[in-house]
Formats: C-alpha cells, structure tokens, sequence
C-alpha cells in the first residue's frame, strides 16, 4: 500500500513538503519547504514531524525556499539521499540557499546578541554552512523527460512546470503488490501565456495527482492587459514625481519584471525611470537564467537582442544593478523617478522593508505588487489596506498608493489549473494542496462540476492511501 502524508502546504500556500512511502520507492519526500507569514518561525525551527535520517531520497520539485528551503535542516538532522531535481534547479539552488542561510546565520547572530544583553541563554542554529554544502553536493541534476531509476524499483520524470527556470511536474512510477501506480505531483503550475515560461506540460495518465491550488478561486488578467496595467501605473506616478518600489521574488518574478520593462523600453512607453535591481541574489538569479536560455519560451528568448547579446541584463538599457549595501542605501536619497525591484517578494524581510521605510508614507510614492502575498506577511497586510505598518520597532503610515498587478503571477489560475487535470484520461483521484482553504474549495467545487471528481483537501499531518 502506497501512502502519503502531508507535513505541509496543506491547506496554506507555502511549506511544501509531501512524504510518499511505498515498499517500492521507499520513502520519498516531494519538496521540503520554508513556511513563510503566521507562524512561520516556529514552523521554520520545529520538527518535521518525520525522521528526516529515515528518508531515502527527496525530489524537489524546483527552487523556490517554500518548496526548499528547509533542505539543510533536513541533511543537518540526518538525511542522506539523493536530492532529484532539474540540472537547471540545482543550479539555482546554491544561489537560494546560500543566499537564505546567509540572512538565517546573521539574524541569529543578532537574536543571541540580544539574548545576552537580557541574561537569556544562547539559541542553537538550526543547521551548519557545512549542511548547506552537503545539500549541494547530494543534488542530482537531470533533463526534462529523462528517465531517473530511484533507489529502490520506482521510476522518476520530470516534465517542464512553465512556473519558473527548472520547474518541473514530478511523475513517479512504481509497482505495488496489485498493480503499478503512478504518482503525479503538479508542483507549481505555470500560466498558459507566461512571459519566458514555456507552457506546463500536460500529462495523461496517472492513479494520483497533487495538484497546487494557490489561485483556485480566481483567474488571471492576460500578460498583455497586465502590460497595459503596468504602463498606466508607471505613467501615473512619473507624473506625480514618485518613485515605485516593486516587492518581488528573486527567481522567476524579477525576471519576468525586467522582461516586461524592456518590452515597455522597446516600444518607447517607458518613461525615463531609474531603474534599479536592488537584490544580489536576484541578479545571481538572472544571470543563471541567461545561462539555460534553451529552456526558457524562444519567441521571447529572441526578442531580448541579438543572437551574441541575449540576456535579461542588457534588454533594458536603463538597469542598474546594485549588489553591494552601499549602492543600495544610495537608492534612498533620490527624490523621485527612482523604479525599486527589491526582496523579499512577500516583504518578510530583504532590502524592500528599508525602501518601505524611506517611502511608503509618502503620498506620491507607489508600492506595485506583482506576486501571491501569503497570510501573516507584511506584503498581505499592505495589500488588504492595514495602516499604519509595524517595521524596525517602529509604525509607519501607508500613504503610498498601492497596487496589484494579478497578471503577472507565476501561476496557473482557476481554468488552468482544471484545463490542466482535464487532461488526465482516465479521472485520477485528485488531492489539492499548496492553496489557502477558500480557493482550494472554490476549485474543488469547480473540479467536481466540469470532470465529475471529488477533490480531496488534506490538513497537515493527514495521511491518504492510493
């Protein structure tokens, strides 16, 4: 008998991690993910509720830290498989990782230099560099379609998500004492007219899929709408002698922004913006992206320039790219004309909360959000109107306007999502996951009326047999 339990995004949207035991494959987790927003600092440090010594291999199913980032602290208490991924994700992943642990060890340092002013006892890190190394060193990289035998007698492919550089769909075969079975995992989804993106690869067969819901209750604006949006948005506060700061995920979205803002430069609708990238693990990130072009979508891979000059960096002649914090904090004495693309993408933490904090109280500014703001992060309360905010021990008016541009989302929303599991002949049993209750609900009850499936919804820690 085969079994899955579900020790996160159940139910939420972030904390992907997904434990499949079968005599067959043994155990194999499917992402090990950073919770982010609530309580996501006591999720972060808790046990898994596993043994992480007794997992025989991870699959991953791409980059993003809510599928991820929780991978040193696994090898740190005990794992030693293989993590199976895409070549072009474990690329990605010694930027995402080092890049988070760096953030994790400095705010560490900092929390245990409070906790000895105050007499209190030194908290422990949660994992080493060396588990950050270790995770690295244990990633197989493979191509798209490619047949990966795991350990045991189970078969592993991965197929093109469309979500961001790498994603991948996760399909695991495998023979049980009454038959084979067949494990889809959708990961992340892409949308169908995603800038990049190639489109999510639809399969036929399966027994079982998990399918991601994170927009199951609504659709998305088209890419060209969302341009349009896009362009009134940075009209109307140029003439207000603002500036925009653009919270965004360094993988995947702030690429997509450069994209669109080159295409805005293209066709001589961008006004003469400073444009900044101030985010080193973004621009590690579209450097990276420049190196697997041959993944990515060719029409748009043509348009960015000459053949022996593709690369997101040189599409717009306006960029600047500021690594260092010195360059950053310059950004801050700018009165206006100045265009932020900074992390982290939910405003949990990164540079963007330094920029909030020069200029979201002014009225002439513009705070653009241009990707999903999970619950119990700063990034959702801006969004659903809370004022003032609370950062760096102190409170903040919001008085810049805000903005939401759904168009530009990495993923699939409702008709996709469904058109995607309709490919499926025939009807698999069907779990959602990675999506808060209302919209898991509202494309439950949409699954159910278009392909006559009753949808499951797992809450953490819940087990299904298949």
């Amino acid at each position: 008998m085969a079994r899955l339990t579900f020790y996160g995004a159940a139910r939420e949207v972030t904390g992907s991690c997904h434990l499949l035991e079968a005599p067959a494959v043994g155990r194999v987790l499917l992402d090990c993910g950073m919770h982010q927003g609530g309580d996501a600092v006591d999720r972060n440090d808790g046990d898994f509720g596993f043994d992480p010594a007794a997992i025989d291999a991870v699959v991953l199913s791409h980059a993003h830290l809510d599928h991820s980032g929780l991978l040193p602290r696994l090898y740190h208490q005990g794992f030693r498989g293989l993590i199976h991924c895409t070549a072009a994700t474990a690329e990605l992943l010694e930027v995402m990782l080092k890049d988070a642990a760096g953030l994790y060890f400095r705010d560490l340092e900092r929390a245990n230099l409070r906790n000895a002013r105050r007499g209190r006892p030194e908290e422990p890190a949660a994992y080493a560099w060396d588990d950050v190394a270790a995770v690295l060193q244990a990633c197989a990289g493979h191509r798209y379609r490619e047949p990966v035998a795991l350990e045991r007698a189970g078969t592993l492919r991965f197929h093109d998500a469309g979500h961001i550089l790498g994603s991948a769909i996760c399909e695991l075969s495998f023979e049980e004492e009454d038959g084979p079975r067949r494990l889809v995992f959708s990961g992340d989804l892409g949308k169908h007219d995603s800038v990049l993106m190639r489109e999510p690869e639809r399969l036929a067969e399966a027994d079982l899929v998990l399918l991601e819901s994170t927009y199951g209750d609504r659709e998305h604006k088209t890419e060209e709408d969302t341009l349009t949006e896009l362009r009134d948005v940075l009209h109307e506060t140029w003439r207000r002698g603002g500036n925009v700061m653009m919270p965004s995920f360094a993988v995947g979205r702030a690429q997509e922004i450069l994209f669109h803002l080159g295409r805005l430069y293209s066709a001589g609708e961008l006004d003469p913006w400073q444009v900044f990238l101030d985010s080193p693990m973004a621009i590690a990130v579209t450097r990276v992206y420049d190196h697997w072009l041959k993944l990515l979508d060719e029409d748009d891979v043509r348009s960015l320039s000459e053949p022996h000059r593709r690369s997101l960096e040189t599409f717009l002649p306006t960029l600047r790219l500021t690594e260092d914090t010195d360059a950053s904090m310059a950004i801050n004495r700018i009165d206006r004309g100045a265009l932020i693309i900074a992390g982290s993408g939910m405003c949990t933490g990164g540079r963007i909360r330094h920029h909030f904090k020069h200029r979201i109280w002014d009225a002439r500014n513009t705070v653009v959000f241009v990707g999903f703001q999970a619950e119990g992060t700063l990034g959702r309360l801006i969004v659903d109107g809370v004022s003032p905010i609370r950062m760096f021990g102190d409170e903040f008016v919001v008085k810049a306007r805000v903005a939401t541009l759904g168009g530009l989302s990495a993923h699939a929303g409702q008709s996709g999502l469904v058109s995607w599991l309709g490919a499926f002949d025939p009807a698999p049993q069907t779990v959602l996951v990675h999506g808060e209750a209302g919209a898991q609900k509202a494309l439950a009850a949409r699954i159910r009326g278009e392909l006559g499936i009753e949808a499951e919804i797992p809450g953490r820690y819940d087990s299904i047999d298949f």
